[in-house]
């Protein structure tokens, strides 16, 4: 019996670019003694994204590259028979420290009207954009979708435990297809992650990914504790510490080397977990 969940299309983006073909040989060689590789922020058009914060943007331009690889159109995934599980472990940190800090200036230093801020959006920050809701509210409002919705907050573990998540959504009939949205921004809350978790290998390298998932035999092969497989260890030489994003630059490079079947692992304080998926049509891609 084959895995219980096929991956249709995975859309990565990361520091070093779109795609498993920008990312480095070594993340830690490449970055030269840089603690944060960032992403910029996303030129998306439109009176709704003018305030839309970067990792909102970041998260629509995943699902973006994630149609494309999957060679499909917006109309594929809109309506209710898609659902969406979101994962994090700190993409909405930044828009809470933007927050208090608009929140600290004085009025006379607004008074002039908005003026852009370091993330390139403009004016103070709406408060609906401080709660982790709000990027997948975004692309759910973007690409129609109206299905099943789950929002965990984790790391790459999390991430594990979301294919499992869409997995039993896809077995029990909620929905035809499913994706698998993480995305993670460091830039902004450089200094809270050298206090809390500079004692872990860098760098942060800030990441969208997205995976577009369709029921196979049953549910997927799961366990919530298990050892670290090669293709997790992979992932972070080439990528970088991209915690939430983890699994799914594994998932991009499993596609991209034409696997058919794939074992992901995922780790996140002291808890790896692991989930075995099967890749319909694999890119072949370098």
């Amino acid at each position: 019996m084959r895995p219980g969940v096929r991956v249709e299309g995975v859309g990565l983006l990361t520091g070093w670019g779109e795609g498993v073909a920008a990312l480095p040989a070594e993340a830690r060689a490449a970055a030269a003694g840089r603690a944060v590789i960032p992403l910029p922020r996303p030129a998306l058009g439109g009176e709704r994204f003018r305030r839309a914060t970067r990792e909102c943007l970041l998260g629509v331009t995943a699902v973006e590259a994630m149609l494309r690889d999957a060679g499909l159109d917006r109309e594929a995934v809109r309506g209710e028979r898609t659902a969406l599980v979101f994962v994090t472990a700190a993409a909405y940190a930044a828009s809470n420290a933007e927050f208090v800090l608009a929140g600290a200036a004085s009025p006379a230093a607004t008074e002039a009207g908005p003026v852009p801020n370091r993330r390139g959006s403009a004016g103070t920050l709406h408060f609906p954009y401080t709660a982790p809701s709000a990027l997948p509210a975004e692309v759910a409002i973007e690409f129609g979708l109206t299905g099943a919705y789950v929002i965990l907050i984790g790391g790459a573990a999390a991430t594990v435990d979301a294919f499992w998540q869409a997995g039993g959504l896809l077995a029990a009939g909620r929905c035809e297809r499913a994706l698998v949205l993480a995305v993670e921004t460091f830039e902004e809350c450089e200094a809270l992650w050298r206090r809390a978790r500079w004692r872990l290998p860098g760098p942060l390298v800030e990441a969208a990914a997205c995976a577009l998932l369709g029921a196979g035999d049953g549910r997927p092969a799961y366990r919530a504790r298990a050892a670290e497989t090669a293709l997790e260890h992979a992932a972070e030489t080439r990528a970088g510490r991209t915690l939430s994003c983890g699994p799914l630059v594994g998932l991009a490079l499993a596609r991209a080397a034409g696997e058919g079947t794939v074992r992901l692992s995922g780790s996140w304080r002291g808890r790896t977990a692991a989930i075995e998926l099967a890749i319909a049509g694999a890119a072949g891609r370098p």
